[in-house]
């Protein structure tokens, strides 16, 4: 049986060996192999809407107010709530809920026989085809910064008829959020 010293000296590299054949495994192939472009994340602002988490792109959102004081617009489409005023600018205000199917009909929110609104309540003020809209939300989540690789396609269903301003969903760890167009909700 061979020493110990015999067999490790066959095993370590002797300055006098052949190492061909290693240089050109080291060196690899003449392909070169291209960077992997890093994918930018969008941010979304991420909002709850009957306890499911809904998320925008942050670019179509000017600012989220307080839900102030609501003034009733007589004979006006079921989706608007009312109007504000917001530095002298009034801006209509809708409830997407209808849309989505997460409500029968809009909750009577203004006009002197209002309720208070909750308090976790807001208004997303966006820039819409024809100004400013504000959009009532059960609550602002977070800003969530999502990668193109994190979203997936609306399963069949989800976004058709009415709800087609669902255009997706995005994942982040164990969070799901609904991706709306914001535009499409509005329309």
């Amino acid at each position: 049986m061979p020493s110990l010293s015999v067999l490790l000296d066959s095993f370590f590299y002797r300055p006098d060996e052949d190492v061909g054949l290693l240089q050109e495994l080291v060196a690899g192939t003449d392909e070169t192999v291209e960077p992997i472009a890093e994918e930018p994340p969008e941010e979304y602002l991420a909002f709850r809407l009957e306890e499911e988490h809904y998320a925008v792109p942050i670019r179509a959102v000017r600012e989220i107010v307080k839900v102030p004081p609501l003034t009733e617009v007589p004979r006006a489409a079921a989706n608007l709530l009312g109007v504000m005023y917001l530095r002298g600018e009034v801006l209509p205000v809708y409830d997407v809920k209808v849309k989505l199917r997460l409500t029968d009909k809009a909750p009577l929110v203004a006009g002197p026989d209002a309720p208070e609104p909750p308090r976790r309540a807001r208004i997303i003020v966006v820039q819409a085809e024809d100004g400013l809209a504000g959009i009532w939300v059960d609550s602002v989540s977070e800003v969530v910064r999502l990668r193109p690789s994190m979203l997936e396609v609306a399963p069949p269903g989800v976004g058709g008829g009415e709800r087609d301003c669902v255009v997706g969903l995005g994942r982040r760890n164990q969070q799901l959020f609904i991706l709306l167009d914001i535009w499409q909700a509005l329309a």
